[in-house]
């Protein structure tokens, strides 16, 4: 078995893995030997479809301010946010945009020449810095060409990471299926920052890329590192019926309606001040009870919607700002925006949990970091605002990439390499996986796992709903022990790779639905009909879930809270 060894290893290539390996070669003047492991190719992570906007206060001159980004964004998370994490976020949000600036990110101006700022949901004042609606291929783009001034690193496309490998409690290396090849391999590092992205296929109707399966996850969790607030997951308001094809907050920053079947602005009901611009948890939770109540349109494959309502922003407001969100409905639905509403409602979109890490992106061991959507820093509590994902992916890909600089310069050393526990792994998938006769296709297991997410943990849950997932997903966990994969290739083995991801699935569900269970309350994005209000007595806390082998087992820790106590939400 081969073993590569390199100084640092980024697992993931989307936003926080490219600004973190661009800040480790600047740091380090091109020095440090880099290893950049994707199961993409590097610009087609799932960052490049990030649309709207980024978060970051630009004009305080105009009305805004640090505090009060702090503060939207605190209330936005329903005061589930750790508040040091969050003012260091909006400090060092503005200087990211004015980096991209310099580093070629063509941002939308206006008349004077300044970038533009549009509306987001929950933010108080126009903070989303944008390039039209494809901001975050534009932020790719720009980084990717900044890192090919160096040539200090090495890409790693098309490569399957099975596990993390620890050795005396530190970070020793990576498995690695190479789909080109064929072969496994272990590449080795003093340090390894986990930027995988988030998990938003473990629901059917989701905005997320197929490949956004939870790996990095699932794989840190498995070696020992907790996962927090897993059970808080996004669901924006306007996913396109029936693709799911993410329709940007940005449509309704501009100025759109959402309407229901009377013609309503149904907002003033529920967001009387903020309306289709108030947060995104609240915004959902209204569209799914306009459909419940009967106030909603009827769509394909039960997918009952609501409409979005672009008609009255004209054609020339539309091609310049929502030029992709056309080209989406024109091609997609062969309907122009333009003429006609767009049908929409509530899909998966983003995981505000994920690996703990603290505020500089540390885990628990010393000498692995986590960032972007993969990692939990307590920045976004209970329900992300809009726009301040991707300006999160920024701020501590720049965080964790100066880290690990400086932890490379401290003299860090290589653990032993682990090569007992790779010939384990390599023994696990080629002669166990890959060989296994099973009657069951983990296709099909895939889809039912996703169809329970979307039954069974959707935007509204219950105690007994939640229980009833759980012991579905106890079906499929014991249908996949006979799974078969049916390409027994070792080249471009895509069947055994969605299986690998599919396990991966299978275990965050167990953690995602036993944590909600647990929480017996309403917060943010985790609205229970059974327990309605939130709970500060007993739930202003993070959920900690710890791998056991079984069932994982679930611990709390404190908020973190420096400036504002929690109070009521009101929008």
């Amino acid at each position: 078995m081969q073993q590569i060894t390199h100084d640092v290893l980024i697992f993931g290539t989307g936003l926080a893995g490219l600004r973190a390996a661009v800040e480790i070669c600047i740091r380090t003047k091109g020095a440090a030997d880099i290893g950049i492991v994707s199961k993409v190719q590097v610009m087609r992570s799932h960052s490049v479809c990030a649309e709207g906007g980024t978060a970051a206060v630009m004009r305080p001159e105009e009305g805004d301010s640090l505090e009060l980004h702090a503060w939207d964004t605190v209330k936005g998370s329903d005061f589930l946010a750790d508040q040091d994490t969050v003012e260091r976020f909006v400090h060092t949000s503005p200087d990211e945009i004015r980096l991209l600036e310099h580093w070629g990110v063509p941002w939308s101006r206006r008349e004077d020449g300044r970038i533009m700022q549009r509306p987001f949901g929950g933010h108080s004042f126009p903070r989303a810095c944008m390039a039209a609606d494809k901001t975050g291929f534009s932020e790719m783009q720009a980084l990717y060409d900044n890192l090919l001034r160096y040539r200090n690193f090495r890409r790693y496309d098309e490569g399957f990471v099975t596990s993390l490998l620890l050795e005396h409690g530190r970070f020793a290396g990576l498995t690695l299926y190479d789909a080109p090849t064929g072969e496994f391999c272990v590449l080795r590092a003093k340090a390894l920052l986990i930027a995988s992205g988030g998990l938003g296929n473990l629901y059917g109707f989701t905005t997320y890329s197929q490949t956004v399966t939870g790996d990095g996850q699932a794989m840190a969790y498995r070696a020992g590192l907790p996962l927090e607030d897993i059970e808080f997951v996004q669901f924006h308001p306007t996913g396109l019926v029936p693709s799911g094809i993410l329709m940007t907050e940005g449509c309704r920053g501009e100025g759109g309606y959402l309407r229901n079947n009377k013609g309503e602005r149904f907002m003033e009901r529920y967001a009387p001040k903020m309306m289709e611009l108030a947060p995104r948890d609240i915004v959902s939770r209204a569209e799914m009870t306009e459909i419940l109540e009967g106030r909603g349109f009827p769509g394909p494959e039960g997918l009952d919607y609501i409409q979005l309502d672009l008609t009255h922003l004209g054609a020339e407001r539309i091609n310049k700002r929502l030029p992709l969100i056309r080209e989406v409905c024109i091609k997609f639905l062969g309907l122009d925006p333009i003429t006609h509403p767009i049908p929409i409602r509530p899909v998966a979109h983003y995981s505000m949990g994920g690996i703990e890490a603290d505020i500089d992106g540390r885990t628990k061991v010393e000498n692995i970091w986590a960032a972007g959507e993969a990692a939990c820093h307590s920045m976004h509590g209970a329900n992300r605002l809009g726009c301040n994902s991707t300006a999160e992916c920024l701020v501590w890909g720049g965080i964790t990439g100066n880290q690990i600089a400086g932890y490379l310069s401290s003299g860090a050393s290589l653990s032993p390499a682990p090569e007992a526990q790779a010939r384990e792994e390599e023994k696990r998938i080629f002669e166990g996986l890959l060989r296994q006769t099973g009657t069951e296709k983990p296709a099909l297991i895939r889809r039912e796992l996703r169809t329970l997410m979307d039954r069974h943990a959707g935007v509204f849950r219950d105690g007994k709903s939640l229980r009833e997932g759980l012991d579905q997903l106890a079906g499929l966990k014991d249908r996949f022990r006979r799974v078969s994969v049916e390409d027994k290739s070792r080249i471009y083995n895509s069947n055994l790779i969605q299986t690998l991801e599919t396990a991966n699935m299978l275990e965050l569900v167990e953690v995602l639905l036993l944590s909600a269970v647990a929480r017996e309350e309403s917060r943010g994005g985790h609205a229970r009909t059974d327990f309605s209000v939130r709970d500060d007595a007993r739930f202003l806390a993070h959920t900690m879930a710890y791998y056991t082998g079984g069932r994982p087992r679930l611990d709390y820790k404190p908020v973190t809270i420096t400036a504002w106590k929690p109070v009521e939400r009101k929008y």
